[in-house]
């Protein structure tokens, strides 16, 4: 039961589109990420994804239309919806909350996916 400074945590770590845990909830994790430019074009089957922005802007973009966020905002994309996050600033702070079970590339495999983020708490 210990706490968590935002801004400590993710001073820990630099790299993109690498999300670490920093914390569970039950059969959630609440996951820290570093977003710099456009990801992929992707979904998650079987699990809904929130995102909140901490630092920076995002853009989601869904097929039929794209969502501008701001620091202090969020959007709950649910499973089976195709997306692509894109930090809209140079680098974006973005908390997940999301199934322990969620592979961050969805139904794709490439060079940026996560099979076993590290904790950083």
């Amino acid at each position: 039961m210990n706490k968590v400074n935002l801004a400590q945590a993710f001073s820990t770590f630099s790299e993109p589109w690498c999300p670490k845990v920093a914390g569970d909830i039950n059969n959630a994790q609440i996951k820290l990420a570093k977003f710099r430019g456009p990801f992929h074009w992707h979904h998650h089957e079987n699990e809904d994804e929130l995102f909140l922005v901490v630092q920076g802007r995002l853009r989601m973009g869904f097929r039929d239309r794209e969502v501008d966020l701001d620091p202090g905002e969020f959007i709950i994309v649910p499973r089976g919806v195709e997306h692509r996050p894109e930090a809209l600033s140079e680098e974006c702070h973005v908390v997940l909350l999301e199934p322990n079970t969620t592979l961050n590339t969805g139904n794709v495999e490439n060079e940026r996916t996560v099979r076993a983020p590290k904790r950083i708490t």
